[in-house]
């Protein structure tokens, strides 16, 4: 076996695109050095030229595309690069979806390669049109002399990227963006400079894609707004659709998009959205999926997994503010869900009540506390569902579903090294049914996880 070499930044060889990697980059393998190319496809040949080494990684950026691959096609928006929001538009969507199976098999094949072999993984359910289908935009605000610009930060700078139109986002949002961004501009409104001066720092805007009313939420340093009357009626103004105009207040310098405090400037406190048969009343910082649409796709896959007649109770844990174990209650016998954030357990009993599902019970505390609590009590749930953030299941979870032993286990992820990762415990006791990737995202380097799991049964 040949020996690893060395190589230099600025340093350019041919190079082979065998894969993508978990962002979306090409992934090419020069003198046993792994290399990551932004913007190559595999099967493509390219000339790289390395700009950044790392401990067990280069980076490189593309010379020359010396083949092609079949899947690559003009990208539809000319900022894609420097916004960093989608990685793939220049990819087909049919290459989009064969390639987000390859990323789950790859996440497989590093941490259980005997599941990547044996285990059904089904080709990735997308959507029919995979454009303009998020709900939700947070556009940051800066101005430049006299100029307000509305958008993201340019991938690794603090340049800020003015948006007039971006083809993932609903249309609504965008309008609605622009609009603010101008009569912030014309009523000459202090606008947030990113340390210490200004007013008005994100533009958030979410409509329900089912509903058709739009929420507009202002992020500002303080109370005050000057021209605050003019500028909501100016707002009110933009589109039929505003039912719902607030102001939330965040003085930290910090990344996060909203502080501690939100007021309504006009209309409702909330906008209705629906999911399938289920409806939500969502305030400005509540969470809710971005692709309402392919949500229910992806809900109902999870319901496929349970396979529940109207026996089974169904523990719903990382629960947030109930979806999943709505989603599920109608064919349920009984559902329990916990989530450590307080306010999300208060969400999901107003949900409960609201649908009338009094079947529906929601805890406030860590999953596998509850867990053990009710198996002392007798209580041990048929169904787990799961759907972590993208840091995955926390090791005492899993300890404590391989000692109750629920009969399923459906496992949601988002992030497919995790996703794998924890399968590496649960496959001491499960057998993995099959794997189901969704496309939650268009466009981007993301992919969901459905995996049925059951117990084997010498346990």
């Amino acid at each position: 076996m040949s020996e690893k070499v060395q190589i230099e930044i600025g340093q350019k060889f041919p190079l082979t695109i065998k894969r993508l990697g978990i962002n979306g980059e090409g992934v090419g393998f020069f003198k046993r050095n792994v290399v990551f190319v932004k913007g190559a496809l595999p099967g493509e040949v390219v000339t790289a030229k390395v700009s950044k080494i790392h401990k067990n990684f280069a980076e490189a950026e593309i010379v020359r595309i010396r083949e092609t691959s079949k899947n690559r096609i003009p990208p539809p928006c000319k900022i894609y690069e420097q916004c960093g929001g989608c990685q793939l538009q220049h990819l087909s969507y049919e290459g989009q979806l064969k390639e987000k199976r390859d990323i789950v098999i790859q996440a497989l094949e590093k941490y259980v390669p005997q599941i990547a072999e044996n285990a059904e993984i089904r080709i990735t359910i997308g959507m029919d049109n995979p454009w303009h289908y998020r709900n939700k935009s947070s556009f940051q605000v800066r101005k430049n002399g006299s100029y307000v610009s509305a958008g993201l930060f340019v991938e690794g700078t603090n340049k800020l990227l003015n948006i007039n139109d971006c083809i993932v986002q609903h249309p609504i949002t965008t309008k609605i963006t622009v609009g603010i961004r101008k009569l912030l501009q014309k009523l000459n409104i202090p606008i947030y400079d990113g340390k210490s001066k200004g007013i008005v720092r994100t533009i958030v805007v979410r409509t329900g894609i089912q509903t058709g009313e739009t929420q507009v939420c202002l992020v500002t340093t303080k109370k005050e707004i000057p021209k605050k009357a003019e500028l909501v009626q100016g707002i009110k103004n933009l589109d039929s659709s505003i039912v719902s105009i607030t102001q939330n207040i965040n003085p930290s310098k910090t990344s996060l998009i909203f502080g501690d405090d939100t007021i309504v400037l006009d209309g409702k406190e909330t906008i209705h959205e629906k999911l399938g048969e289920l409806a939500f009343d969502l305030s400005s910082r509540a969470f809710f999926q971005l692709n309402p649409k392919q949500t229910v796709v992806l809900y109902d896959e999870i319901k496929k997994a349970a396979g529940l007649t109207g026996k089974e109770t169904v523990v719903d844990a990382y629960c947030g503010v109930g979806t999943i174990g709505l989603w599920l209650a109608k064919d349920a016998k009984e559902v329990r869900g916990m989530d450590i954030v307080p306010e999300s357990i208060e969400d999901a009993k107003k949900n409960a009540q609201n649908h009338g599902f009094t079947h529906a019970k929601y805890y406030n505390g860590p999953a596998e506390e509850w867990l053990k609590k009710w198996a002392k009590e007798g209580f041990v749930p048929d169904v787990v569902t799961v759907d972590p953030p993208r840091t995955g299941l926390a090791p005492s979870f899993i300890k404590t579903v391989l000692k109750i032993k629920p009969k399923r286990f459906v496992y949601t992820s988002c992030n497919p090294s995790t996703f794998a990762r924890d399968l590496k415990e649960l496959s001491k006791l499960y057998t993995v049914e099959y794997i189901q990737p969704v496309d939650m995202f268009p466009q981007t380097a993301r992919v969901e996880i459905v995996s049925k799991l059951t117990l084997k049964n010498k346990c």
